[in-house]
This record gives structure tokens, C-alpha cells and sequence, in this order.
């Protein structure tokens, strides 16, 4: 292989510190970020055959107003911005006693592959550290075992599955702990 042939291939993630940065989002930016968290979350519906009808309480089917619903106590959500356009997003949620709720990491399809979750949920698993917190919590689709495995390739600890009726997949459950 020659030096040139990775040229116009993906920006490694060994590389993003001066391409991409994570702050804090406010609900003015919701539109911008609402149209990430659902275009991310569109191609899982996609891989799984879901609809807005078969699937209503899918996070690709979010509305704006439930968006806006989830700014309460102890809600701060973070935006990844590649190129001054928001590229990804995540949400962290105090639920008090050290642990947190990691809620929609998501990337946008044509900024995956650069490493931008694996920098959002580094930035998550720091802030989390740095607030004295001790737990991750998340909650994820069971029968999408590439996601699963990328988060225990993480540090996260698979603990639990339950299936909801009103949704076609299982639902998986895990942890990351700060002492890790």
C-alpha cells in the first residue's frame, strides 16, 4: 500500500481533538440536534424494518415537543460539533446518588466512522468522573448486537433485558462504573 491510498478515507479518531468539540446544547439548538437524533436513529429503523406505525415510541420517530419535555432537573445534553455543524449527541441525567443516565448518543450517518461516539461517550464518561458521579446507566436495543458490543468494548456491563409490548425489540440494560 502506498502512503497516499487512506488520503480521502475517514479522519481517524486518534485525530479529532482539533476537529470536533463537545458542549453543552441548550433548546434553542433543538432543531439542529433533533434532526441528528432522529436521522441516527432512522437507520437502525431502517436495518430492523420498523415504522412510525410498528415502532411509534422509536427514538427516530421523536417529536420535538417530547425533546423539549425531557429539559428537566439534572437533564444537560451535549452536542459534538465537526465543522460547526452539530455531528452527534448525547444527554446525561443526574438521577442523584452518583449515577447518570446516558440518553440518545447518536451520530449523524455521514459523520459516523470518525471515532464521534467514542469521543461523546468519553466526554460523557469524564464529566461523570469529574462530577463525583460513580454509575452509567443506559438502555439499548438487545437485538442490535453491534451496538451492544461496542458498548462493552467500552467498559459498559450488560445487567438485565426486559420486553415492552408496545415495542418490537428488547429492550438491554448496562452499566459503566467511574472506578473502572
Amino acid at each position: 500500500m502506498r502512503w497516499y491510498d487512506n488520503f480521502n478515507r475517514v479522519v481517524p479518531s486518534w485525530y479529532l481533538g482539533d476537529i470536533a468539540e463537545v458542549r453543552t446544547v441548550t433548546a434553542e439548538n433543538l432543531p439542529e440536534y433533533a434532526d441528528v437524533i432522529r436521522r441516527s436513529f432512522l437507520t437502525v429503523a431502517q436495518d430492523f424494518g420498523w415504522t412510525r406505525e410498528t415502532a411509534p415510541g422509536f427514538r427516530a420517530y421523536i417529536t420535538d415537543e417530547e425533546l423539549l419535555a425531557r429539559y428537566v432537573v439534572g437533564y444537560t445534553p451535549f452536542a459534538l460539533f465537526a465543522g460547526g455543524k452539530i455531528a452527534g449527541f448525547v444527554s446525561l441525567t443526574d438521577k442523584g446518588g452518583g449515577v447518570f443516565v446516558l440518553n440518545l448518543l447518536s451520530v449523524a450517518p455521514e459523520y459516523r466512522h470518525c471515532g464521534y461516539g467514542g469521543k461523546l461517550l468519553d466526554f460523557c464518561k469524564d464529566r461523570v468522573r469529574a462530577l463525583g458521579g460513580e454509575k452509567i446507566t443506559l438502555d439499548y436495543i438487545e437485538e442490535n448486537t453491534r451496538l451492544k458490543s461496542w458498548y462493552i468494548a467500552n467498559g459498559f456491563v450488560h445487567t438485565g433485558t426486559q420486553k415492552l409490548d408496545y415495542l418490537p425489540f428488547t429492550s438491554g440494560f448496562m452499566e459503566w462504573r467511574a472506578a473502572q
